[in-house]
């Protein structure tokens, strides 16, 4: 490949991971076409994108990015993958296939998250824990509890001597 074409492919990956902070790297070097096919499209409709990139080139294409740091001591061709909803939902996704018999091929490699290099043993960790839209409704439930409890409170007094006046008032008019 010339270098003119090189400098091409670099450009156009640097454009399509614009704005790209957090991704991960997986390898789906094994999987036949059909099956990849089905990925893609599967992790598409969870708007999740997936790159196959040449190790070098990608390199060189994010030089200076929060990306840069997914990309050290890594060796060969593999993808990066970003999108989802959130970070963490991309990393249950990821992880979901890698254990999947259906995706054999598709590991994990590491990735990115908030300039950190990591792991594939810290994704693996990372999609243990709640998404966004888990942390959200544990949020909810822990603003609405303190209320909650202070209305059953409130309600509790006036609902005892409620009880209290009906069986007087039933005892008093046979």
């Amino acid at each position: 490949m010339s270098k003119f074409v090189k400098n091409l492919v670099t450009q156009e990956i640097a454009h399509r991971l614009e704005g790209v902070d957090d991704a991960l790297l997986v390898n789906v070097i094994g999987l036949d076409a059909n099956k990849s096919v089905v990925l893609r499209k599967q992790l598409r409709e969870k708007h999740i994108d997936l790159l196959v990139v040449k190790n070098s080139m990608v390199k060189r294409a994010t030089e200076g990015t929060p990306l840069a740091p997914a990309f050290e001591g890594v060796e060969g061709t593999l993808a990066v993958v970003w999108g989802a909803q959130d970070f963490i939902s991309l990393a249950k996704e990821v992880m979901q296939l890698h254990n999947s018999a259906e995706y054999d091929a598709f590991q994990a490699i590491g990735g990115v998250m908030d300039g950190e290099q990591l792991s594939a043993d810290r994704v693996k960790e990372m999609s243990k824990w709640p998404n966004r839209e888990e942390q959200l409704s544990i949020l909810v439930g822990q603003i609405l509890s303190p209320g909650a409890d202070l209305l059953s409170q409130i309600n509790a007094p006036g609902g005892a001597l409620a009880s209290q006046i009906k069986q007087k008032s039933e005892e008093d008019n046979p």
